[in-house]
């Protein structure tokens, strides 16, 4: 798999017609979803090849993620005259670069594409790394393949539209990199000022996440072994995600992972001794910006059920990555039944 350079732009009206200066390309198309139509698009619509491309847009939204809209895109495309040396621009949050790099990964067996994530969920998460797919079944990319960007523009002027619900949706995944990477890391992650932010800091932060996952995803592009360490909080939180879509009270991905790394730090606590202290201001930390996520111990079922279909699993037992510190990964690590029931009571309690 080839890297993807992932660009930090200062002004991306600017940044990106000099980066499409240096390919070669037949035909420019771009991607939006409705909000980033109406909100991202204005940014760079003053571009003469963005001027000239032809443009698509999808409704927003996770519920939206799934065949029928890739369809939609797929059809887009082949009426519109794109061939194998088409250029897809991919301008939106982690929803939609991920199906986006699905929908040019799988057209006439692959296009090239470009990520340009608005949210801060997607720069520092599902627009890097090469994972695409839609969500099918209702299971979080559930299909999908391994297709890299041929760059992601990353500039962090998109996040000051940002609610409070989307920054933290995104910093969720800034928190699982740092517990991945260092004490110091997850130390300056914790003791960010979430209430007043500082954007430049933010920006400064949001680089050295980003570097935790690509300096991983190099080492292991196909997920055969340390990149699993990138799952941590994941089995239990895309358990939880897909339960609150069930219940039609659908939660955003990074909240979920949130509460996830909550359950599996505590199971690294279990099983290899995670430092009870820095479990506490974790805690801590999740449910002062993130709250709990309401269930009853009657769900256990169903949350172990959509646990059972996580791509991880290599067994009958759940599969997870598990920390001894942090900066200390255990990857393949397995629970049984007992084990995550124990895990659910530990958290609703």
């Amino acid at each position: 798999m080839i890297q993807q350079p992932i660009i930090r732009c200062s002004n991306t009206a600017k940044d990106l017609p000099q980066f499409l200066q240096t390919l070669s390309y037949d035909g420019l198309f771009v991607l939006t979803d409705d909000n980033t139509k109406q909100f991202c698009l204005p940014c760079i619509e003053a571009i003469p090849e963005i001027q000239t491309a032809k443009k698509f847009h999808i409704p927003a939204g996770d519920e939206h993620k799934n065949l029928q809209t890739l369809s939609s895109v797929l059809e887009f495309l082949s009426q519109n005259g794109a061939n194998r040396k088409s250029l897809l621009i991919n301008l939106g949050g982690g929803m939609l670069t991920d199906l986006g790099g699905f929908a040019a990964s799988v057209f006439k067996r692959g296009i090239r594409f470009i990520n340009i994530p608005t949210t801060l969920l997607g720069a520092v998460d599902a627009a890097i790394g090469g994972k695409t797919g839609v969500n099918f079944n209702g299971l979080k990319n559930e299909i999908g393949v391994f297709a890299p960007a041929v760059a992601v523009l990353i500039d962090s002027n998109f996040f000051r539209t940002l609610d409070r619900t989307n920054l933290l949706s995104g910093y969720a995944e800034m928190l699982k990199h740092a517990l991945l990477d260092s004490p110091s890391a997850l130390n300056r992650i914790l003791h960010f000022n979430l209430e007043n932010i500082d954007y430049q800091q933010l920006n400064d932060l949001l680089f050295e996440s980003v570097l935790v996952k690509e300096q991983i995803v190099e080492k292991d592009p196909a997920e055969q072994g340390i990149r699993k360490a990138l799952n941590l909080g994941h089995t239990f939180g895309h358990a939880f995600e897909s339960l609150s879509h069930e219940l039609k009270r659908p939660v955003p991905h990074g909240y979920a992972v949130a509460w996830g790394l909550v359950c599996e730090l505590f199971l690294s606590f279990v099983k290899f001794g995670f430092d009870k202290k820095i479990l506490s201001k974790i805690i801590y930390f999740v449910k002062e910006n993130y709250g709990v996520f309401p269930f009853s111990c009657n769900q256990y079922e169903r949350l172990y059920e959509l646990m059972q279909h996580d791509k991880k699993n290599e067994t009958e037992n759940i599969n997870f990555t598990l920390l001894r510190a942090a900066g200390e990964v255990e990857i393949n690590q397995t629970a049984d039944r007992k084990e995550i029931d124990e895990v659910l009571d530990f958290y609703l309690f």
